[in-house]
């Protein structure tokens, strides 16, 4: 299992609000941009800008960093082997698959299988 990309999640009310600033200091456009439930996502840089109601952020809000991997089966293995459990079992989702994992120190991280396509086009352009 290897690490494709790790994010720091970012926030905010409003996304086209938060989008203009992060374009300037990365000098990137956004690699991604989606609805997920009731908030919206856009990746930019090494930055994952979660915006909505903050009663809906809330939900997510539990995590510190979006893991990409490029096995999560075997990373789920890894995780379980060392001690970590499942706060949300692997599910399916917009861009592959996902789970959620409170490691034995008490870190929260999101962990994300990307489908090929988004793996071709942002990690190995």
């Amino acid at each position: 299992m290897t690490i494709l990309k790790t994010y720091a999640r970012l926030w905010t009310d409003s996304l086209d609000g938060a989008l203009p600033l992060l374009r300037e200091l990365t000098g990137a456009e956004p690699d991604l941009r989606l609805g997920f439930e009731a908030v919206e996502l856009a990746a930019i840089g090494d930055f994952l800008v979660i915006a909505g109601p903050a009663e809906e952020r809330a939900k997510y809000a539990h995590a510190s960093a979006t893991v990409v991997v490029d096995d999560l089966d075997a990373c789920q293995a890894t995780l379980t082997a060392s001690g970590a459990t499942l706060t949300t079992p692997l599910a399916a989702g917009p861009t592959g698959r996902f789970l959620y994992a409170r490691h034995a120190d008490g870190a929260e991280v999101e962990y994300v299988e990307w489908v090929p396509e988004l793996v071709q086009r942002i990690i190995r352009p």
